[in-house]
């Protein structure tokens, strides 16, 4: 069997790469689009190509059984019938928690429920992965933090439950080996419950320094945000925070369920990833 890894130097797609090859797969390929660049391990099958330019997945897709999906919903379609003729018989798609509440909601908002809704249809065996927050997301925080020790944010009392993508990737190992999870949805999270300022304290006592979180109310983040993303985007992002202002996230247990260890905690994320934090 050879296992197709869409996004395969991204940000999550490398280490599932990883994570395969740990395991002893040896039918992995790699799709990417800079081969060149990609720096992958000896051993794997490098495919060029991108989700986002469907004429170069029907060569990357034949004598695939299995495939890993990055989520690209503007080109679910290409790529669901790129797949349905090349034979895929098993899909395992990186999602997002949000999109249990996307499912609920209008169609033209879809997003990662969109790819869902797609791989389920189209009739492929499927799992799909549901995970939060990323803890890397709060490395944009670095910035802020070299030149003033402060991080601006909306809903200080938000409670999220942050993910390290390492074990996201051995989740996807897990699922992509092991058929039983075949038709689950795996809601994931890190280990715990944390708000922002609780987040920025960690980050202090990993480098040794006092930081201070600094609560901007919602139109101020929705501006402030905005000239990066797109005045829609940030209101969505924004919503986000004051959703779990309201309703608190609680940690999930998929990690170590699946995978027999327990998450990382943001902590040893935070010790990890001290030096981004550092002023040179």
């Amino acid at each position: 069997m050879t296992i197709l890894v869409t996004g395969a130097t991204g940000s999550v797609g490398r280490l599932v790469v990883d994570e395969l090859l740990t395991a002893g797969v040896e039918g992995v390929r790699a799709l990417t689009n800079n081969p060149a660049r990609a720096v992958l391990p000896t051993g794997v099958e490098v495919a060029r190509g991108y989700l986002g330019r469907p004429s170069t997945l029907p060569d990357a897709l034949e004598g695939i059984d299995t495939v890993y999906l990055a989520p690209l919903p503007a080109f679910v379609d290409d790529f669901i019938e790129c797949a349905t003729k090349a034979g895929v018989r098993r899909v395992v798609v990186l999602s997002g928690e949000p999109a249990e509440y996307e499912a609920q909601g209008d169609p033209s908002g879809w997003h990662y429920y969109k790819v869902e809704r797609g791989i389920e249809d189209a009739g492929f065996e499927w799992v799909h992965l549901r995970p939060g927050q990323f803890m890397n997301n709060t490395l944009d925080w670095a910035p802020s933090i070299k030149a003033e020790g402060v991080v601006r944010g909306p809903y200080a009392k938000a409670v999220q439950t942050p993910i390290d993508l390492g074990d996201i990737a051995a989740v996807a190992r897990v699922v992509l080996l092991d058929e039983s999870y075949t038709g689950r949805k795996l809601t994931m999270s890190g280990p715990e419950a944390l708000t922002q300022p609780e987040e920025v304290r960690i980050i202090g006592e990993a480098i040794g320094r006092e930081l201070r979180f600094e609560e901007l109310s919602h139109a101020e983040a929705v501006a402030a945000w905005a000239p990066a993303m797109g005045e829609e985007s940030a209101e969505w992002l924004v919503d986000g925070f004051r959703m779990m202002a309201e309703y608190s996230m609680t940690p999930e247990a998929t990690v170590e369920e699946l995978t027999g260890r327990p998450g990382k905690t943001y902590r040893q994320w935070a010790a990890a990833n001290a030096e981004a934090f550092q002023s040179v």
